[in-house]
């Protein structure tokens, strides 16, 4: 992936600087929404990895940085293929059950699926 964004940067750098601009913006809010997701459920690293590949086109420092998450990501990629079934079961078990929960609380709180 670092091969790629290195790739891409130099035809990123000959685009207008308006559009460079709203393009970090948005990298910026990807990574803001990746952090976002360390927490809550979902992608979080797989999202904070995006919005690094977008910065990274700007910002040679962030380009270390998406080397170091991508390095991170493939260990953890490892060490989930070779967890052991009943670890596996038991983080499905979690994620089913952080979901019930969440299905829970909307239903006995009352809570709106959209913000109004």
């Amino acid at each position: 992936m670092v091969e790629r964004v290195r790739e891409r940067k130099e035809r990123h750098k000959e685009r207008h600087f308006a559009f460079r601009i709203g393009f970090g913006i948005v990298g910026a809010l990807v990574v803001l929404a990746g952090i976002a997701l360390l927490v809550l459920p979902g992608p979080g690293w797989l999202v904070i990895a995006l919005g690094l590949a977008m910065l990274a086109l700007e910002f040679d420092p962030i380009e270390r940085l998406l080397e170091k998450v991508l390095i991170r990501l493939e260990d953890a990629g490892e060490k989930a293929r070779e967890a052991k079934p009943w670890q596996k079961a038991l983080g499905i078990a979690a994620c089913v059950a952080a979901a019930a929960g969440g299905m829970a609380a909307v239903i006995l709180w009352d809570l709106p699926l959209l913000p109004v």
